[in-house]
């Protein structure tokens, strides 16, 4: 289908949508808010305690989160189950059975001492947004499922194996329940001896859908209702290490050092420099450092850094790193010190589909909200899904760009905002793909 068509055809679902009883109020369909909120009130009460949630993949606060979650798919009327993986699933068939599904949804694990929306208000969105369907008696051309990954927090697993990338070393990595991924898996319903069977095909989905809170400032700051995700970020992570000489502080005077971590300070200087010094949404960060001995009497002879890149566009990335490896070669040439950069992790830039873009900003359009086009920077199981079909997110707000914190907090109007994007957009999908 053209563009121009499948604009045509997503403004006009918007009014009259192809289901199976006409819409007679569809531009003023909504999801119940109140109930919403009651919902996100109820998983949040979960695993509560005074320092946050702590609903960490594979605990007893994550099971009783997840059955909680199971309740909520079936009293929207969903064929509920649990996949070999772990993942939740909530089906509801459409009215040709021969097209691919429509997945929206999100998680409901959390980081330690996290808030109540990172991950809940997508995933509770999603089902709400199934249950105000149900409840008006509307059936998508497309079968829809909802979809609740299981260990976001702890590296996306639950959507790698819905993609059929869940290794064997995956599986044996201890999480942070301190069960192995294996043996988490198996404790909340999977089958990890079966993984292949939640496995899908490129192709095998119509698209995927994710509501999430922003998890930065941008809109909370520039008062924008809903953010139009380009695509999620990629990321580079080095293990950096410098190599000087270790000796007596005391006796050794300052013109005859090599002094490890002066010249890793001076690489930390320079990733900030080099990162700042084009325009763009370009981030560098040095999050850690060790230095050996670490006695204050002894200057570093070896110190250990990390460095992180991040931005949408994988060419970027390159070359930021080539700048940094450079200057870190002048640094130790000046220094007497080598620097040695080790690759630990790569995650490519997954950009979202133009189609499904056009899909939440017409959404908001119907609605009469403001939006804005902005990347994540943050990993959401969305860029899994987008290696086997269209991808796209929509962002509310977050006060103050809060997240991954007890303080995180998206207010119930924006809650129900995204949630009625959410709900628009998908028929809008369902009649335009």
């Amino acid at each position: 289908m053209l563009r121009r068509d499948f604009n045509t055809a997503m403004l006009g679902a918007l009014t009259v949508p192809g289901l199976t009883r006409p819409a007679r109020s569809q531009g003023d369909l909504r999801v119940n808010a109140d109930r919403l909120m009651t919902s996100l009130r109820s998983l949040g009460a979960i695993g509560k305690t005074d320092t946050g949630a702590q609903r960490v993949a594979y605990t007893e606060a994550d099971r009783a989160a997840r059955a909680f979650t199971l309740d909520l798919m079936r009293a929207a009327q969903l064929d509920a189950s649990v996949d070999a993986a772990g993942n939740l699933l909530g089906r509801r068939a459409g009215t040709d059975p021969s097209l691919p599904p429509l997945l929206f949804g999100s998680h409901v694990d959390s980081v330690p001492n996290g808030g109540d929306y990172d991950g809940p208000v997508g995933s509770l969105s999603a089902i709400e947004v199934a249950r105000t369907l149900a409840e008006r008696g509307l059936r998508t051309r497309h079968p829809l499922e909802v979809v609740v990954f299981q260990n976001e927090e702890g590296g996306l697993i639950g959507s790698l194996a819905m993609i059929g990338a869940l290794t064997p070393a995956h599986l044996d990595r201890t999480s942070q329940s301190g069960m192995t991924i294996r043996d988490g898996i198996a404790a909340i319903g999977g089958a990890p001896e079966a993984l292949a069977s939640a496995a899908r095909k490129a192709g095998s989905i119509a698209a995927y859908l994710e509501l999430h809170i922003e998890q930065g400032g941008t809109l909370d700051a520039e008062t924008v209702q809903i953010g139009v995700v380009e695509g999620i970020v990629g990321i580079g992570w080095w293990e950096v290490t410098v190599e000087g000489a270790a000796n007596h502080a005391g006796t050794t005077p300052m013109d005859r050092r090599q002094d490890a971590l002066l010249s890793a300070a001076r690489f930390i200087q320079e990733v900030n420099r080099v990162v700042r010094a084009t325009p763009g949404r370009q981030v560098g960060t040095v999050g850690r450092i060790e230095a050996r001995p670490g006695a204050p009497n002894v200057i570093a002879g070896v110190v250990r850094l990390s460095l992180e890149l991040r931005d949408l566009d994988a060419a970027t990335i390159r070359r930021l790193y080539g700048e940094i490896d450079k200057a870190a070669h002048a640094i130790g040439r000046a220094d007497g010190t080598t620097f040695s950069f080790r690759q630990t992790s790569e995650n490519i830039p997954a950009l979202s589909t133009p189609e499904v873009r056009d899909a939440v900003r017409a959404s908001a359009r119907s609605l009469g909200l403001s939006t804005k086009d902005l990347p994540s920077g943050a990993g959401h199981d969305a860029q899994d899904m987008a290696k086997i079909g269209p991808m796209g997110m929509i962002f509310i707000p977050s006060v103050d760009g809060i997240s991954h914190s007890p303080r995180e907090f998206s207010r119930p109007e924006d809650i129900a905002n995204g949630a009625n994007v959410l709900l628009h957009a998908v028929l809008g999908l369902d009649a335009g793909i």
